[in-house]
């Protein structure tokens, strides 16, 4: 089945954003000619990425769930009929055949609106545990897919993470001396990467950053993504220790690190796995626990430690994590665990899933 005009809908975190432009990337592999159209919401992080991969994209405001008596909560019928309407229209003017949702706010009006007008829409759920667009959605369609098997919607598909192909196809030996040469790296030292994520996260920089003369006395290097705003000046560090604010090449991070320590969203715990790097996970201490979740699997499997993030300090870093970076044979052992969690293909499944949908709409209508 040929998909000629599908409409994407997500966005607001890179956890939303990056599987939506790695299925956008399928589609067209798959289907050169597809019209693609992307349905995000103001002043999330798709009104740069999304663009900037040469995607047409349409905002609509951001319309939360009231979770509480409010003012925001007498505002949210009005608000939320004219988001639906609004996504309504685009699916008319884009004469969509099939919408793909990947949650967040702007995602429950795309699926009331594909409701609406008799048109298939797939869900793809990227944590363990489902955000309340998607366990919405999931109620009114039989195409869903899922990252994780543990997570609680029925029927769905375990497909895996759609990930970009600079991930999937990525050779960590191969790039290895390529990527610590761009970081001002040394080529032999063993490497610690650290990342918060594109906003960073302040209590894993405090603690890596306080334990750097026990790093360095172990003969560790590291690259330190601080996040947007939080970078710092490393010239005392004893030993190499580049700091980036953020880096739109993790290719090359991930090619650069022996190990990696990271919040533990779905898309960090699915590249991870990708290319086999040995992880310490500290979830986000904050939300509703979907990080420990996400974790779950590959930490049971022996590729990732995890950590939760009171316990995550400076101490810990000078007596478990450095032994940790230094034990070659142990990250050998972890990184061949880690990729035994990978899903190959999800993009391409989810792609499956939407010409399946539209297929059987069409014998439906008949």
């Amino acid at each position: 089945m040929t998909i000629e005009r599908v409409v994407l809908a997500g966005g607001g975190t890179a956890g939303h954003v990056s599987p939506l432009l790695a299925t956008a990337d399928a589609l067209r592999a798959r289907h050169p000619q597809v019209e693609i159209s992307v349905l995000g919401s103001e002043g999330g992080l798709e009104e740069d990425l999304v663009p900037a991969r040469g995607y047409d994209l349409t905002l609509i405001p951001k319309v939360a769930f009231p979770r509480r008596p409010n003012g925001a909560a007498v505002r949210f019928p009005g608000s939320f009929h004219k988001a639906v309407k609004r996504t309504r229209n685009l699916l008319d003017e884009r004469d969509a055949q099939v919408v793909i949702g990947f949650g967040g706010h702007v995602s429950t009006p795309a699926y009331l609106a594909a409701r609406g007008r008799r048109t298939p829409f797939v869900i793809h759920e990227q944590n363990a545990r489902p955000g309340l667009a998607n366990k919405l959605g999931a109620r009114m369609t039989p195409y869903v897919a899922t990252t994780f098997s543990s997570t609680p919607l029925p029927g769905a598909e375990v497909i895996g993470l759609p990930l970009r192909r600079e991930i999937t196809e990525l050779d960590r030996s191969a790039l290895r001396g390529q990527a610590r040469e761009t970081f001002g790296l040394d080529a032999e030292r063993p490497t610690l990467l650290v990342t918060g994520g594109s906003l960073g996260a302040l209590s894993l920089n405090e603690a890596v950053w306080g334990a750097r003369d026990a790093l360095a006395e172990a003969g560790v290097q590291v690259l330190h993504l601080t996040g947007r705003g939080k970078g710092f000046d490393a010239a005392e560090a004893k030993a190499p220790y580049t700091v980036l604010e953020y880096a739109d090449r993790m290719d090359l991070c991930y090619a650069a690190a022996d190990l990696v320590v990271t919040r533990s969203g779905a898309g960090m715990v699915c590249e991870t796995s990708a290319v086999g790097l040995p992880s310490v996970y500290v979830p986000l201490p904050i939300g509703n626990g979907e990080q420990k979740l996400n974790a779950a699997d590959t930490v049971a499997a022996g590729g990732a430690l995890l950590i939760d993030n009171d316990d995550f300090t400076r101490s810990w870093v000078e007596s478990e994590l450095v032994g940790l970076v230094t034990d070659a044979d142990r990250l050998s052992i972890m990184s061949a665990a880690m990729r035994e969690q990978q899903h190959a293909g999800a993009a391409d499944a989810l792609v499956d899933l939407a010409e399946r949908s539209i297929a059987e709409s069409v014998e439906e209508n008949r």
